[in-house]
């Protein structure tokens, strides 16, 4: 049976949340209920930064701390884990090191993102980081400020000493069962079998992962929903198993887990990661929704295919495998069954002879979404291409290979003719289309520059840093 309560620590202190419908926002739960009103709403979908809060996660016998945006989390997410908002950095009538830092520095002017950024550059310091200045502006990403400038931000992070938030020395309680409101459940299991069953007997329900999309329907659109099944707790899809021939990862894995093993293994995926979404962002996505958005420009979706990438579906029948590229049938629409559930993607390593890299075109540097995304896995071998794997996201309803363009360099010496022969395939693969991210000649010219990027990059010709491109 749910229960109706919901504990948690609050600043240090014991909390019970009960009778707050379950796709109420973190953010508005705190401000309207607590009345903790220095979490601020700006965009209301995880990309100002200004409502950041902290999680306190508990690991290894202490807590893992993770910011996260609060506009984007429903409430039942925060069981069994400490919450901590800016109210809650000062102890004893002393300001915090950040914010003391932030004093010192003129980091802030008018102060409405001010409280965000604190949060931030907390979470930041509690990680243990070396403050340098790839790694600040990294933790810093998810926060728009539109009247101080960063600089003095900045600064403030370098003269900052990590210190503990206030607290009490209550432990942080267990998360409970299944919560229930009204006439209204969130419904948490914690293995796949209990997981299935309920998508047997709900299978209108939305999953929830992160929530960073799903989310915007509880921000923007206040959407209620009679039943919610969270798959974050799921042990099986909480998976990240790294073999000889292969990395698994569960469907449940959040960005920023997988993101050390994608770095390592796969040539520019790891910074088109850290582009997808801030740290805030990266602490809730996951891949595996991701691939269950079916956004045709979902980030990820490209390099899964060019990578040959297979998933492992699992339902009341079983486990069922397929390529990524089959799961996509048309525009957000899949072949997941109404029973079935993502367990997880499972990606080929890269053999010493194979070349992967993956670019990511956009109107701004840091947290856009994609106008274009280009995946490029080729097998050279004494300069000749034996196989050739190219995926693109935005040029079409799907995330989609570009076959005639892979057919072109199969076989072929690697070299300019060769892609220049290909840069003209790909106006046979793809027909894209106009919208405000971008018009179809554009796409069309960037998709085949791409190319160019990447035979420059593979052959020693370029000088800039693989990754992610503004228009």
């Amino acid at each position: 049976m749910a229960g109706r309560s919901i504990r948690i620590l609050l600043n240090g202190e014991p909390c019970e949340i009960r009778d707050v419908p379950p796709a109420t926002t973190v953010l508005d739960w705190l401000r309207t209920e607590k009345r903790l009103t220095g979490t601020k709403e700006g965009c209301a979908e995880g990309d100002c930064g200004a409502c950041t809060v902290v999680l306190g996660i508990p690991d290894g016998g202490g807590l893992r701390h993770e910011a996260v945006n609060s506009c984007l989390m429903a409430v039942p997410q925060l069981a069994g884990r400490a919450l901590v908002t800016v109210e809650g950095l000062a102890a004893n009538g002393r300001l915090h090191p950040v914010q003391r830092a932030m004093v010192e520095a003129d980091a802030s002017q008018c102060g409405f993102c001010t409280p965000g950024i604190a949060m931030a550059l907390y979470a930041f310091l509690e990680g243990g980081e070396e403050p340098e200045d790839e790694t600040i502006h990294d933790a810093l990403a998810g926060n728009l400020c539109r009247c101080t400038g960063y600089r003095p931000i900045v600064d403030a992070a370098r003269r900052a000493e990590r210190a503990p938030a206030a607290a009490s020395a209550a432990p942080v309680p267990e998360a409970g069962p299944d919560y229930e409101a009204g006439a209204q459940t969130f419904f948490a299991p914690r293995t796949l079998d209990a997981l299935i069953a309920l998508r047997v007997e709900r299978p209108d329900a939305p999953i929830l992962a992160g929530g960073t999309d799903l989310g915007l329907l509880f921000s923007k659109e206040r959407r209620a929903f009679d039943a919610i099944v969270s798959v974050a707790r799921v042990e099986e899809l909480c998976r990240l198993e790294v073999g000889d021939d292969e990395i698994e990862i569960g469907a449940a894995v959040t960005y920023t887990r997988a993101l050390p093993v994608l770095d390592a293994e796969y040539p520019g995926m790891g910074e088109l990661i850290r582009r997808i979404g801030s740290r805030q962002i990266r602490n809730l996505g996951t891949i595996g929704g991701n691939i269950g958005n079916a956004s045709p420009i979902g980030d990820t979706l490209p390099c899964l295919i060019a990578l040959d990438a297979t998933l492992m579906l699992r339902g009341p029948d079983g486990a069922r495998l397929m390529p990524v590229e089959d799961f996509f049938l048309d525009y957000r629409r899949t072949d997941l069954h109404p029973d079935e559930v993502i367990e997880a993607v499972r990606i080929p390593r890269l053999a010493p002879d194979e070349v992967f890299r993956t670019y990511k075109v956009s109107k701004r540097y840091d947290q856009d979404i994609s106008a274009v995304i280009g995946a490029y896995r080729l097998t050279v071998a004494d300069g000749l291409v034996s196989d050739a794997r190219i995926a693109y996201g935005g040029m079409a309803a799907t995330p989609k290979r570009a076959r005639r363009a892979e057919r072109v360099l199969t076989g072929a010496v690697w070299s300019e003719a060769a892609v220049a022969a290909a840069r003209r395939a790909i106006a046979d693969d793809f027909e894209p289309i106009d919208d405000f991210r971008a018009g179809a000649r554009y796409r069309a010219a960037v998709a085949a520059n791409l190319l160019d990027r990447l035979y420059l990059e593979t052959t020693g010709g370029a000088d800039a840093p693989t990754g992610v491109f503004a228009l």
